[in-house]
This record gives structure tokens, sequence and C-alpha cells, in this order.
């Protein structure tokens, strides 16, 4: 098993417009999905995002606010799975409820390990 980074892309603006009972009743799909994962032992960590934050270049010369990419664009959140490989991983993120959202996109990655 290895482990994949799932990174949540777009749907903030629709999710913003939600009133806080679809909103509620939507984070309870997250944890149903993501509580089925981890009953499978394949949940290893997840969180969302704030939208804030700072992009630092060349060791710190230059610090900007951002991120500054398209709303369709802005990582939102991730997940990290465990999967047996990346077809595995890339299936298993079909039934994530950011396709609630039009637009929205899940990036599956792999984990690689820095063991020389």
């Amino acid at each position: 098993m290895s482990n994949f980074l799932y990174l949540f892309r777009g749907g903030e603006e629709k999710y913003q417009s939600l009133s806080q009972e679809e909103k509620e009743a939507h984070m309870l799909i997250w944890q149903k999905w993501m509580g089925g994962l981890a009953e499978e032992g394949r949940l290893v960590d997840g969180l969302p995002l704030a939208q804030e934050g700072k992009v630092v270049v060349n060791r710190g010369e230059v610090i900007t606010d951002g991120p500054f990419a398209e709303g369709a664009e802005m990582v939102g959140g991730y997940l990290i799975v465990s999967a047996k490989d990346l077809d595995e991983a890339t299936e298993i993120s079909k039934g994530c409820p950011i396709f609630d959202y039009d637009g929205s996109t899940v990036e599956v990655r792999e984990i690689l390990s820095m063991d020389m």
C-alpha cells in the first residue's frame, strides 16, 4: 500500500452560496465519506485549508499575500489515503463529495518516500 494525496480545488463559490442548513447537510456527507475511508483503514489525514496564506519566494526576499489562483484553481483542502496504486486511489476519489459542486476537481498524487 502507498499513500496518495488528494488536492481539492474549486466549489468554494457555490458552497458559500448555500444556507447554513445546506452547509451542515453537506458536511455530514463529507463526514460519512471520510468515515467510510477510516473504517476501511484508508484514511491517513485530511483537513480543509484557510483561504488566506502567504507565498514565499527566494528564501523570503519576496513575501506576498496569497495564494493568487483563480477560484477554480485554489486548493481548498487535502486528504491522504492509502491505496495499492494510482488507479485504485483515483477510483476511490470518484466518491468525493467535492464533486457535488460544478467545476470542482481532485488531483491525485502518490506521496513518495525520501528513503535513500
